[in-house]
């Protein structure tokens, strides 16, 4: 049978650890990206840091409650994107199948490669100690046949560590992983599933379809598929999303535009991150209300111009709560960007003999 050869690179901790790279007093300190000790949305965090549970998208007042000795840090993106390309540069001199996730990860399809190296498992190896004679960085690596199962895998061994699973281990990999551990399912959908008696790969792999199809609709067969470690998507070089958003579920359903205000700003800072982090802006902005009897109702406008400033984002979301009275008390509030400035290209898929 023929495999591809793919691997997943993630930098470790890449923004808390360029800082610490940059300002030596910093190594061995819990540091926080973004946020403050009042107000903000932490960007990253060292691992120093995440020992007490700090962790990005958390917001700085409560980090701080976490970790008293958190030293918080200004994001600089702009720092961030320099070494993005020194480390992207090395993928590409081993394959133009290179799919960035974000500045700091990758998948790479290695399956034919420059080097005319058999082994997946050495590639990865060389790219990550070239990386690290680069830029004094360290990344981890996954390895196996498919995206999904190399994510997983470069999040087994960090940090600076790397796992491969070879196509005769997948089976059992897959059926002993906890499901929270599996990419794409998030806490929510976790919880779900832990209600339904599913806590591995196994006890998902032994829920037939129709099972899923009730309880999960639309993703039925995708989890069907990741519980057999089945995921055909293809490296897709220069992919870039069609649209990026952030959103905030609440603890209390909130009835007051007032309250909401402050909770779209740390929305909007969020948001700016993710846009930055990818490099692009959107002129088309959505905000997504959800009501405590869980309806969901959408406002958009296209600007006539391409943003990916807080503050911008901020004032459009704010107009667009604003344009209409709240029908009920809200569990939740998001925002939205499409009509990125990006073209999105076609993927290339190439198949040929799989050696690790």
């Amino acid at each position: 049978m023929n495999y591809r050869k793919i691997i997943h690179v993630d930098m470790d901790a890449f923004y808390a650890s360029v800082e610490q790279l940059d300002n030596p007093e910093l190594r061995g300190l819990p540091i926080a990206v973004g946020g403050n000790e009042v107000r903000g949305v932490i960007s990253a965090a060292s691992y120093e840091a995440r020992k007490f549970g700090v962790r990005s998208a958390l917001t700085g007042s409560i980090a701080i409650k976490r970790c008293p000795n958190l030293i918080f840090v200004k994001p600089r993106f702009e720092r961030y994107k320099e070494i993005s390309k020194m480390v992207h540069s090395i993928f590409y001199e081993y394959t133009n199948l290179v799919e960035p996730l974000s500045l700091d990860e990758a998948f790479l399809d290695v399956t034919e490669n420059k080097k005319s190296m058999k082994s997946a498992s050495l590639i990865a190896e060389e790219i990550r100690l070239k990386i690290f004679e680069k830029t004094g960085l360290t990344a981890s690596a996954g390895i196996s046949t498919n995206k999904f199962i190399a994510k997983i895998a470069s999040d087994y061994n960090k940090p600076n560590g790397q796992k491969t699973i070879n196509p005769e281990e997948i089976e059992s990999f897959i059926e002993s992983l906890e499901i929270k551990k599996f990419f794409g399912i998030g806490q929510k959908t976790a919880d779900k599933m832990y209600h339904l008696g599913i806590f591995t790969g196994l006890d998902l792999k032994q829920k037939n379809i129709e099972f899923l199809e009730e309880h999960f609709g639309n993703s039925a067969q995708h989890y069907y598929n990741i519980s057999r470690g089945i995921h055909n998507s293809p490296v897709q070089p220069n992919r870039i999303p069609k649209s990026i958003a952030a959103e905030r579920t609440f603890e209390t359903n909130l009835t007051s535009e007032i309250f909401l205000k402050d909770k779209l700003n740390f929305i909007a800072e969020e948001l700016d991150f993710r846009l930055k982090k990818r490099g692009v802006s959107g002129k088309t902005v959505t905000l997504k209300i959800k009501y405590s009897d869980f309806t969901v109702q959408t406002r958009s406008e296209t600007l006539p111009y391409f943003i990916s400033n807080k503050e911008l984002i901020l004032d459009a979301s704010l107009k667009l709560l604003y344009q209409d009275k709240l029908r009920n008390s809200v569990r939740l509030i998001g925002v939205s960007m499409t009509n990125l400035n990006n073209k999105e290209t076609k993927p290339k898929l190439i198949q040929l003999r799989f050696n690790f």
